[in-house]
């Protein structure tokens, strides 16, 4: 069985990309087990695709023409095809995966396993785990570095962001954060990590090079009280200029100058915004809204919504084919 999944799993990494740039918009539901595909012209959904259950993150692979997809409550990665929309595969990982992050030069996932307190190394081709890093309580956030040498985990628990030798898997470096920290995003420059604090309603910012925290961004959306804060989706554009920041329970995302570090403005949307995802051309933010069952499409230019779009039930994340 396991040769089997193995050439099957081969197979679809030489398999050649047939779907790249569809522009579809890929929204992972946790309680209708579901990921939801809308056509990014009309709004309307194209599919329904049913996968394990409780899926989570999502990553296409390099070339777009497959979609990995964690599943929390069936421990492990579907694979979904982009151009066929279906299922075609998956990869066992440890106990309630969470967040990933994908190396395929090695041929290696990396995912945090929520409730096994751990960090798994997944071997696409075998699909084994080939090794298993103790991390702080309830691991989420997980982010490559362009070296590849390096694999940053964001421990919510233990108020933590590890930073783990890829080779030797080995915790180089430990930082204590804000309270709850869940997601990663690195500077285009490579000289800061700024992570999301829930529970202490900011960003901390870490310098890469001291692994110190350096700096903080604070939120207050107009109306809002301070314990409604609790930050938990970014991204940034590629010139590393503006960041955006959801801030789940205060039904806004920030918009945020990096360098000076201030929120520039806040753009209303739906109940309890996680995830996030900016489109290539920068010009397209969709937000999903965990307590709203829907997602919100954002015009950056007029930082406006320009539609709500019903999905699942509890959307996490949000990945688009562009």
């Amino acid at each position: 069985m396991l040769k089997f999944a193995a050439a099957v799993l081969a197979t679809l990494a030489c398999a050649p990309a047939q779907a790249k740039d569809t522009g579809l918009i890929f929204v992972s539901n946790e309680k209708t087990n579901n990921i939801i595909v809308i056509d990014p012209k009309t709004y309307k959904v194209v599919k329904d695709i049913k996968v394990a259950r409780r899926p989570r993150d999502m990553h296409f692979s390099a070339d777009h023409s497959m979609l990995y997809v964690a599943c929390g409550d069936d421990d492990v990665v579907d694979i979904l095809d982009v151009a066929k929309l279906q299922v075609v595969g998956k990869l066992k990982t440890g106990p309630s995966p969470e967040a990933f992050a994908i190396d395929e030069k090695r041929r290696r996932i990396y995912v945090s396993d929520e409730e096994g307190s751990s960090l798994a190394i997944i071997d696409m081709d075998r699909d084994a785990i080939v090794k298993e890093i103790p991390t702080g309580a309830e691991p989420e956030g997980v982010l490559l570095g362009d070296d590849g040498k390096t694999v940053y985990v964001t421990s919510e628990a233990g108020d933590l962001v590890h930073a783990i030798d890829t080779d030797t898997g080995a915790i180089a470096h430990d930082v204590v954060v804000g309270l709850r920290p869940r997601r990663l995003a690195a500077t285009p420059d490579g000289k800061e990590l700024w992570v999301t604090a829930e529970l202490a309603g900011r960003i901390d910012i870490i310098d890469h090079s001291r692994f110190v925290v350096t700096g903080s961004v604070s939120f207050l959306p107009p109306g809002m009280r301070k314990t409604d804060v609790t930050p938990v989706g970014l991204t940034m554009a590629r010139d590393g200029k503006t960041a955006y920041v959801t801030l789940g329970h205060a039904a806004h995302v920030a918009i945020v100058d990096v360098a000076t570090r201030k929120a520039l403005g806040y753009i209303l949307v739906g109940k309890r915004p996680w995830g996030i995802a900016l489109s290539r051309d920068e010009q397209t933010l969709y937000v999903a809204n965990g307590l709203g069952d829907d997602i919100t499409v954002i015009d950056t230019k007029s930082r406006k919504a320009r539609v709500s779009v019903p999905v699942g039930r509890i959307p996490y994340g949000v990945a688009v084919d562009d």
